[in-house]
C-alpha cells in the first residue's frame, strides 16, 4: 500500500548536491571479462520472449486492428535467461538454475541459452505447468511499431516437488563456490522461501551476490552486495509514490532508505532514459556517483536493458573491475542494447567498440583495436590507417588528418611509442609522452582510433589491421614505402596525401630552441 511521498521542494527540502559521474571504464575491462572469465551462478525465472514481425498494409474489417502478415518470427530467452545469455555474451562462464515446462517453448528456451553458452544442467522441468513467454506482433521494419502482446502466464507456484528440485538444484550449483550470484526474480515462482533459504546458508561463501527482483522485500535478509532496482522498484520496496520530481534527485534523498529497505551493501538504481546512479553504503566509501545513458530509445527497444545491466555491473566486478567503473561498464552495456530490435544482448566486442567510441585518445592494445575493427568491419565500414611520431601537433598534421579521414569511415592512428621516436628522432625526442600524444590526437573529430608501435616501420600491424586504405603524408611515392607490399598484398591501396611545407615538428621544436637561446 502507498503512503504519502515525503515532502517536496516546495515545503523546503534541501536540493542536493551536484553529483560526479562515474569514472569512464576502460577498454580494457572488457577484455578482462573475457580473460578472467568469472564463475556467475544465475538463479530465476525463466521465460521465452518472442518477436511476430511483419507489414501492416490494410485494417482488419471486423475490427479497428492493423492486419499484420508475418515475414519474420524470433524467440529468445527472456527474464533470468536473458541475463544468463547476457552474462556469457561479455565472457563469463555461466551456470543457469531455474524451471520451465516439459512443452516446445521450454525446449527452445533450454536449447537456446546452451547455444549460447549457457549450462543448463540444473534447469528442472515441471511438466504439470506451461513455460511462461510473451509475445509481440510487431508491424514494420525494425525496430517496428508494437501493436498486441499476448503472453502465457503458468497458474499459481510451482508444485511441491519442483519447488523440493529447484532448492537441491540452488544447494548443488552454489556448493561449486562460484565467483558471483546474480538473482534475477520475476515473481513466477522459481525462487521459492526454500531457495531463499539454501542461499541464506551458503550466503558467507559467497563473494558477491547481487539481486535483481521486481520485489526486493524477501531479499533483504540475505544482505546482497547490490540490488538493482528500477525507480519503479524502488519506489515499490519503500511503499511511496512514484517520483513526480526529478529521478536522480529523488534517488538520492532515498538513498539510506533504499539501502536499509533492501539490506544491500549498494543500491544500482536504474533511471531509464536518465542513466543510472550508484548509491553506497558507508563501508564502500558513501560517495554516490551516476552515469547518464549514452543513448535515448522508446520503451519498445529497451526490453531486457536492465537484465544486461545486471549482467554487466556483476561480471565486471567479478573480474575485479572498481565498483564505479562497472556502473559506466553496465550503462555502456545497457546503451547497446537499447538500439537492437527485440530481446538483445551486448557482446564483448560491441562493448569494446563502445567503450573505445566513447574515448578516442586511449591508446588501443592491438588485441582490442582487432575487436573494435571486427565490428566495423561486419558494419561494412571502410578502415584507414596512417602512422607517424605526431609529436608536437601542428596544422600540417591537422589537415592530413582530415583528408585522411575523408577516404573512409573509420580513421586508425598508430603511433610510434616513445622508445621508437627516440631511435628516430633522437634522444631530445620525443616531447610528449605517448599517453599525451594520444590525448591530443584522439581529440581531433577525424580520428577514430588509436593505437602504437614499437617497431620502425608499421608492416607487422599494418599485417593485423589489413586496412582498406593506407595514408602516408609527405613528398614519398607508393614505391617508396616498406609498407606498400604488404598493402597491395592484403588488398588495400596506399595514398599519398598532401603536405604543408614548413609545417613539422622538427622545424617547431628548431624554432622554440632558438627563441630560448636568445
Amino acid at each position: 500500500m502507498a503512503v504519502n511521498p515525503s515532502p517536496g521542494p516546495a515545503q523546503g527540502r534541501a536540493r542536493p548536491r551536484p553529483i560526479a559521474c562515474a569514472p569512464p571504464a576502460p577498454v580494457s575491462a572488457a577484455a578482462r571479462i573475457r580473460d578472467r572469465r568469472p564463475r556467475v551462478l544465475v538463479l530465476g525465472d525463466v521465460l521465452l520472449d518472442g518477436w511476430i514481425r511483419g507489414s501492416a498494409r490494410r485494417v482488419a474489417r471486423d475490427g479497428p486492428v492493423p492486419v499484420v502478415e508475418p515475414s519474420s518470427v524470433e524467440v529468445a530467452p527472456g527474464g533470468a535467461g536473458n541475463a544468463a545469455v547476457a552474462l556469457a555474451a561479455l565472457g563469463a562462464d555461466v551456470e543457469i538454475v531455474c524451471t520451465v515446462g516439459d512443452d516446445p517453448d521450454g525446449r527452445t528456451v533450454r536449447s537456446a541459452l546452451a547455444e549460447a553458452g549457457v549450462r543448463t544442467d540444473r534447469c528442472v522441468l515441471d511438466p504439470a505447468r506451461a513455460t511462461a513467454a510473451k509475445r509481440r506482433i510487431v508491424a514494420g521494419d525494425p525496430p517496428g511499431q508494437p501493436v498486441a502482446r499476448y503472453d502465457v502466464v503458468p497458474p499459481g507456484l510451482p508444485g511441491s516437488a519442483t519447488i523440493r528440485a529447484l532448492a537441491d538444484q540452488a544447494t548443488a550449483a552454489l556448493a561449486d563456490a562460484p565467483d558471483a550470484v546474480l538473482v534475477a526474480d520475476y515473481g513466477l515462482g522459481a525462487l521459492s522461501p526454500a531457495v531463499r533459504r539454501r542461499i541464506a546458508r551458503a550466503r558467507t561463501r559467497i563473494p558477491l551476490l547481487v539481486v535483481d527482483a521486481h520485489d526486493l522485500a524477501p531479499w533483504a535478509g540475505l544482505e546482497p552486495d547490490a540490488v538493482t532496482p528500477s525507480v519503479e522498484e524502488a519506489a515499490a520496496v519503500l511503499r511511496v509514490d512514484l517520483p513526480e520530481q526529478d529521478r536522480l534527485a529523488w534517488g538520492l534523498e532515498h538513498a539510506e532508505a533504499l539501502r536499509t529497505a533492501t539490506g544491500a551493501r549498494e543500491v544500482l538504481l536504474t533511471l531509464d532514459v536518465d542513466g543510472s546512479v550508484r548509491l553506497p553504503g558507508k563501508d564502500l566509501g558513501g560517495t554516490p556517483a551516476r552515469r547518464p545513458a549514452g543513448e535515448h530509445a522508446p520503451p519498445s527497444g529497451a526490453c531486457g536493458a536492465g537484465d544486461v545491466f545486471a549482467a554487466a555491473w556483476t561480471a565486471a566486478v567479478a573480474s575485479g573491475t572498481s565498483r564505479d567503473q562497472a556502473l559506466s561498464l553496465a550503462q555502456t552495456a545497457a546503451d547497446v542494447v537499447v538500439t537492437l530490435p527485440g530481446t538483445a544482448v551486448c557482446t564483448a566486442a560491441a562493448l569494446t567498440c563502445r567503450l573505445a567510441a566513447g574515448d578516442p585518445g586511449t591508446v588501443l592494445s592491438h588485441r582490442d583495436l582487432l575487436t573494435v575493427l571486427g565490428e566495423h568491419r561486419a558494419a561494412g565500414h571502410r578502415i584507414v590507417f596512417t602512422n607517424g611520431c605526431f609529436d608536437v601537433l601542428h596544422r600540417g598534421h591537422v589537415a592530413y588528418l582530415r583528408e585522411a579521414a575523408e577516404l573512409g569511415d573509420v580513421l586508425v592512428v598508430a603511433l610510434n611509442s616513445d622508445a621508437c621516436v627516440t631511435r628516430l628522432k633522437g634522444p631530445t625526442r620525443p616531447v610528449n609522452p605517448l599517453e599525451d600524444r594520444a590525448g591530443v590526437i584522439g581529440a581531433l573529430a577525424a580520428v577514430d582510433l588509436v593505437t602504437s608501435f614499437d617497431t620502425d616501420s608499421p608492416v607487422e600491424l599494418l599485417d593485423l589491421v589489413r586496412p582498406d586504405v593506407y595514408c602516408k603524408g609527405g613528398d614519398y611515392t607508393p614505391e617508396m614505402l616498406p609498407e606498400t607490399p604488404v598493402v597491395e598484398r592484403l588488398g588495400g591501396e596506399v595514398r599519398i596525401l598532401g603536405y604543408l611545407a614548413d609545417h613539422s615538428t622538427s622545424a617547431i621544436v628548431a624554432r622554440a630552441a632558438e627563441g630560448a637561446a636568445r
